[in-house]
């Protein structure tokens, strides 16, 4: 079989309506896939105002806002305009990127009609329940991930660290690395602009430590606020940057009242910004793959982070940054102190991370999905 051959349909709790780092490589991977001749239709919820347009044919699916999470979108399953248009796309491949309700029921559809399956790790669900009160729901929430995960031929999981926690849960199936790339031209060190520092108040000499990233509370920010209050408290000298918006912004502001607001950035001004810092900080521990890091090393920034399945694997401890237990604020805090006072162990980090995120480029990386389809129907067909 070629990639001419192939016609695929593609499920996504969230394609285009809010902009993540998960639908951007989404989106990425369809352009990709596109190029190489394959046939793809995305099945996901819309927007009238979505954040970026869809790259491919995308086909609304229904559902209804989250409460209390309005940006985004729980999606209600197939519907009958949704299972007219698969019926008569014909797909022989059915990728799935989210263990919701729309997915599980593609996987229906997919066993009904004896279609290859492919499912896509993007996301700790399990994880976000602590951030809203709601721990005693990880282990019904793992147990939902096992089910779905061990109902297709193959899954794509971001990094080693996350084929071995699915391993974990007892999942059986076959485990691909599609990792992540990065746009280098936009990402990389000469984009550093001293003078859009100055316009806010960061002097050429001051060490900006920078967060990038939705301002939701799941990304770790009562971990950053508390180890930036502790590096204050130590008189370590620093200026807090943010780049990002969200629900919880006012909420951040009051806990780093410090910190300078960036706001939203896309395109080359995000590139300029994240260049700009001189140590990017990420706590968070629910992410799968750290995209925000990853466009942190491309840049030259030196980075701390969670030990946890974002970091592990893509941050070489002590080389191209410091990997410091997730809750461990004292021990975020004398990583910073580290970077912010040793000038030469924070540019030679930088450099190093530059280096190693030049390893990853997004051709190689999608191409190792459209393999992954191949492989699949091959094996079907033995």
């Amino acid at each position: 079989m070629e990639a001419s051959d192939l016609r695929v349909a593609l499920f996504s709790g969230n394609y285009n309506y809010t902009r993540d780092g998960a639908n951007q490589t989404l989106n990425l991977l369809v352009g990709y896939l596109l190029s190489r001749g394959v046939k793809v239709r995305i099945y996901a919820p819309t927007s009238r105002t979505p954040a970026f347009p869809p790259v491919g044919d995308l086909v609304s699916a229904p559902s209804i806002k989250i409460p209390l999470r309005g940006e985004y979108k729980l999606t209600r399953g197939m519907g009958n305009r949704v299972r007219r248009d698969l019926d008569a796309f014909a797909p022989n491949m059915i990728h799935v990127s989210a263990p919701d309700r729309l997915g599980h029921k593609a996987l229906n559809y997919a066993e009904k009609h004896n279609i290859a399956r492919v499912a896509s790790y993007h996301t700790r669900f399990e994880t976000y329940m602590s951030y809203y009160g709601l721990g005693f729901l990880v282990p019904p929430m793992i147990g939902i991930q096992k089910r779905f995960y061990s109902r297709v031929d193959e899954v794509l999981a971001p990094s080693q660290v996350m084929g071995e926690i699915l391993r974990e849960w007892g999942v059986p199936t076959p485990v691909t690395r599609w990792s992540r790339g990065v746009n280098h031209d936009r990402f990389n060190p000469a984009q550093r602009d001293l003078a859009w520092r100055r316009s806010l108040g960061i002097g050429d000499d001051e060490v900006a430590v920078g967060f990038l990233g939705r301002l939701v509370k799941e990304k770790g920010l009562d971990v950053f606020a508390a180890a930036l209050r502790t590096l204050k408290a130590r008189g370590v000298k620093h200026k807090t940057l943010v780049i990002g918006e969200g629900p919880a912004r006012d909420w951040f502001a009051q806990e780093v009242p410090d910190a300078v607001f960036a706001g939203y950035l896309t395109g080359d001004d995000l590139g300029k910004a994240v260049a700009s810092m001189d140590v990017f900080f990420n706590p968070s521990v629910t992410e799968t793959f750290g995209n925000v890091t990853l466009e942190a090393m491309a840049a030259g920034v030196p980075v701390v982070a969670a030990r946890a399945s974002g970091a592990v694997g893509l941050i070489a401890d002590g080389v191209t940054g410091l990997i410091v237990p997730p809750t461990d604020i004292e021990g975020y805090a004398d990583a910073l102190q580290r970077f912010c006072e040793d000038h030469a162990f924070r540019s030679t980090a930088g450099a190093a991370g530059h280096a190693e995120a030049a390893t990853y480029q997004w051709e190689r990386i999608n191409q190792t999905v459209l393999d992954t389809y191949l492989k699949v129907l091959a094996r079907r067909a033995a």
